[in-house]
């Protein structure tokens, strides 16, 4: 087994900022908007967390219920944004890129735009570099809310949104069906990142190459189509893998049956990321454990790993000089 302190866990390009608040943080944000909260500590765990009694990637998005009802007001907003990346810092993660769909918390009078102004102020007060990703969702009548987002996009795009992803229910919702959401993206001159190929088929992937997507979310179920692995290959998109997360929503039985190898082996560029610590019960320490124990990686493959994830990011390349 390879020590955990021999790989660089450095750097998660993948992670969900409802998805990673902390028990003790959701207590507080409970807390502070006196909203009943007549949790257990077993009994919210089980609430924020699928663990291992996951069935699908729908069973595994209910677990965002909670967290999102806690995120309404601008100081709930705010402690979690903080909260979160304090936490990575303590655990050695040197830069991240966290997302969050700014339509959740536009209730209750704060507009999206206020919803990542904040955002981006608690990023700004926090002790570890941070780019934020803005994600429109999948869903029957949110192309309205989607548009909105990506003109709060456009405003903050430079001052601390550095992308705009798409994410939800997937096999609910295809890919294709957010063609104008896409095109007002491309348009407005922002790298577009689209979760594909984790519930849905190749083809979901295949449909985000063409949209124009710098980076994939997962994207694992690539492998089932040559022709769509040649196009990630050839047009150097990196795909942002997330072991635990993929195990969680049943696409893979085990770590051992995780792709890893098999998308390097492809010529696929690849990254390694937690997607969501607390529905996940993960870090990204132990996302990388989990492959390492899986799959012995070389040094030469580690440091290919390590060199694809800081390409694919959106920060300055200087940032990573000292790791």
């Amino acid at each position: 087994m390879n020590s955990i302190n021999a790989y660089p866990a450095w750097i998660d390009l993948h992670l969900h900022l409802d998805g990673s608040i902390a028990p003790k943080t959701a207590r507080k944000l409970a807390g502070m908007q006196g909203i009943p909260f007549p949790y257990t500590d077993e009994e919210l765990k089980r609430a924020m967390s699928v663990l291992g009694n996951c069935r699908s990637l729908n069973d595994y998005l209910e677990r965002f219920s909670l967290p999102c009802s806690l995120l309404h007001i601008r100081e709930a907003l705010y402690l979690c944004t903080y909260e979160l990346l304090d936490e990575l810092c303590a655990q050695g993660v040197k830069y991240a890129e966290v997302r969050f769909a700014p339509q959740k918390s536009a209730h209750g009078g704060m507009t999206q735009y206020e919803a990542v102004k904040i955002v981006l102020r608690a990023i700004e007060d926090a002790p570890l570099p941070c780019g934020l990703i803005l994600s429109m969702m999948r869903g029957d009548d949110c192309h309205a809310a989607n548009m909105e987002t990506i003109e709060v996009a456009k405003a903050f795009h430079g001052k601390g949104v550095v992308a705009v992803d798409l994410a939800g229910a997937e096999a609910l919702f295809p890919t294709h069906c957010f063609n104008d959401e896409f095109v007002a993206v491309r348009k407005a001159g922002m790298p577009l990142i689209i979760h594909a190929g984790e519930a849905a088929g190749a083809e979901s992937v295949r449909e985000a190459i063409e949209a124009g997507a710098v980076r994939i979310g997962h994207g694992v179920r690539a492998l089932e189509d040559p022709e769509v692995v040649r196009m990630l290959v050839e047009r150097k998109i990196t795909l942002e893998l997330c072991p635990t997360s993929n195990l969680n929503t049943a696409i893979f039985p085990s770590y051992e049956a995780y792709p890893l190898r098999r998308l390097m082996d492809a010529g696929i560029r690849v990254s390694i990321n937690t997607d969501n610590m607390t529905v996940s019960n993960t870090t990204l320490r132990q996302e990388w454990q989990h492959m390492m124990d899986a799959f012995p990686l070389t040094e030469d493959e580690i440091q290919r790993i390590v060199r694809d994830t800081i390409d694919a990011s959106f920060a300055p390349k200087e940032l990573f000089k000292q790791f």
